[in-house]
């Protein structure tokens, strides 16, 4: 996969997670779970933001920003403009980090640690992408049984 590919595959999929933010008809739903699962899509899309803030912004872009994933699960009633403009500020951020890279940074070794091992960047950003994915089908989900 090129760099290009793989900041096209996150500009598409940031897209259809705001997406599926706009479209609940309730914003208060996106605060509230149901049956098994565990946390709100609005917590997801929280966990989201500062996941590709950290892993992306902070690790490979050097963006000033703290991450505290513990709040990501516990933080309420953000607005959905809060986050969907959060989540539309990543797009370029993310795409423009990507893109600048050459080919060759994909098989270096990723600065930190991920899951306990070193991992290349093109390893870790193919992660993340599936994390992303993974959170978008749940966030669905939640929307689907709420509304």
């Amino acid at each position: 996969m090129t760099t290009k590919e793989l900041a096209r595959l996150y500009k598409r999929d940031i897209e259809r997670f705001i997406n599926e933010i706009e479209l609940f008809n309730d914003e208060n739903n996106l605060w509230k779970t149901k049956g098994s699962a565990k946390n709100s899509s609005g917590n997801l899309t929280l966990h989201i933001i500062g996941g590709l803030s950290f892993h992306i912004g902070v690790t490979l872009a050097n963006l000033d920003f703290v991450r505290d994933r513990d709040q990501e699960f516990v933080r309420k009633e953000v607005t959905r403009e809060s986050m969907t403009a959060q989540l539309n500020s990543l797009i370029p951020l993310i795409v423009d980090t990507i893109t600048s890279m050459p080919e060759g940074k994909l098989n270096e070794l990723h600065p930190n640690l991920y899951d306990g091992q070193k991992e290349t960047i093109g390893f870790v950003l193919t992660q993340i992408l599936i994390h992303l994915n993974y959170h978008l089908g749940q966030v669905n989900y939640l929307r689907r049984i709420l509304e």
